[in-house]
């Protein structure tokens, strides 16, 4: 886990965020049923932090990332960003608040009005053979963002900016001519890195950004993402599958199953106590590299993941639920705060240690 060293400030409030993709079908293709890729996720994040975002694939985290970057306009909710710019949203603002921005609902904006704040909140994506264009080079692609959030700066400056960037992220400035297939899978993250790194962004949202990588490269990059967000003061919403690592670079970790956050808490106390079934059963599939260290039984999940085409009522998990009972379909169990900052979505936790 990596050290908090964050103000305290809240830098976002994400509130019953929920993201629905419509289905369309019959003859006169007509709407019949909604995807809930989101079904209601809640929580804060603080400046300086890193909070990791788990699950299984197609929980919902990865679409998560996206609608708070407005890549999808969420169905409902509230997505509150501390904003440090005056967008078209903040009409006087000068004058109104005495030259303080104000929080300003990302969920609400549209694409021209999403603008002013994509500075402050970039996205490094999953796949750095996809995220690249094939047809610029290594210093149009990160000279881009530039072009759009600082005009004022001249191509000559741009072009000295990128060099900078290109050395922060460990490749040399003379590389910057480049295309992208002139470079391993490594280095191209390295440059999807530095891209988001342009406009100097106070939030950074990472889907998965080692998962197309090997092992021995994974850890170069989680390593260069941990001393830049030192040197820049970055706050990271680290989206993975892979435990492991979200345990190395996290502050807090939030589990998500199908399009919900089952339990949110510090990474310490998540990975040395979790309560939630779900939550306890990934933890059982971890490996352990050391044969000789006793782990605990392996937790067997029953039956497959539901379609979010048709989610089960109340407790989405309780089909799976070793501890399941008749009330859990009745309606989806709140938040619980069962220690301070750790929260828990069941009601019934206390129970699995009793069998």
């Amino acid at each position: 886990m990596t050290e908090n060293n964050n103000s305290g400030k809240t830098l976002m409030e994400v509130k019953n965020l929920k993201m629905y993709f419509p289905v369309y079908g019959g003859v006169f293709r007509s709407k019949v049923a909604d995807v809930k890729a989101i079904d209601g996720v809640s929580f804060s994040l603080k400046e300086g932090e890193t909070l990791g975002l788990v699950g299984e694939s197609g929980c919902g985290k990865s679409t998560t990332g996206k609608c708070i970057v407005n890549l999808n306009r969420p169905t409902g909710g509230q997505i509150i960003f501390h904003t440090n710019k005056y967008g078209k949203t903040v009409a006087r603002a000068e004058k109104t608040t005495g030259g303080q921005p104000q929080p300003v609902d990302l969920a609400r904006l549209n694409n021209d009005q999403m603008r002013p704040y994509r500075s402050e909140i970039q996205m490094i994506f999953q796949d750095p053979y996809a995220s690249l264009n094939p047809r610029m080079t290594v210093c149009d692609i990160i000279m881009e963002p530039l072009a759009i959030h600082m005009p004022e700066l001249s191509k000559s400056q741009m072009i000295e900016k990128v060099g900078w960037l290109m050395e922060k992220v460990g490749l040399s400035a003379e590389q910057s001519t480049r295309y992208p297939h002139e470079f391993s899978g490594g280095q191209r993250q390295r440059i999807g890195i530095a891209r988001a790194l342009a406009t100097q962004p106070r939030l950074v949202i990472a889907d998965e950004p080692v998962s197309a990588l090997d092992v021995s490269i994974q850890a170069q990059v989680i390593n260069l993402m941990q001393d830049l967000q030192e040197e820049f003061g970055l706050t990271y919403i680290f989206i993975a599958h892979d435990l492991a690592v979200v345990e190395h670079i996290s502050d807090r970790i939030a589990v998500m199953y199908l399009g919900n956050i089952v339990e949110l808490a510090n990474a310490d106390e998540l990975f040395k106590s979790p309560l939630h079934p779900y939550t306890r059963a990934l933890m059982s599939a971890i490996p352990h590299p050391d044969p000789n260290i006793k782990k605990e039984k392996r937790i067997v999940l029953q039956g497959d993941v539901p379609s979010p085409l048709k989610k089960p009522s109340g407790c989405g998990f309780r089909t799976r639920c070793p501890i399941a009972r008749n009330d859990c379909a009745v309606e989806q169990p709140p938040m619980l705060e069962v220690s301070p900052g750790h929260l828990v979505a069941c009601p019934f936790h206390a129970a699995q240690d009793k069998n």
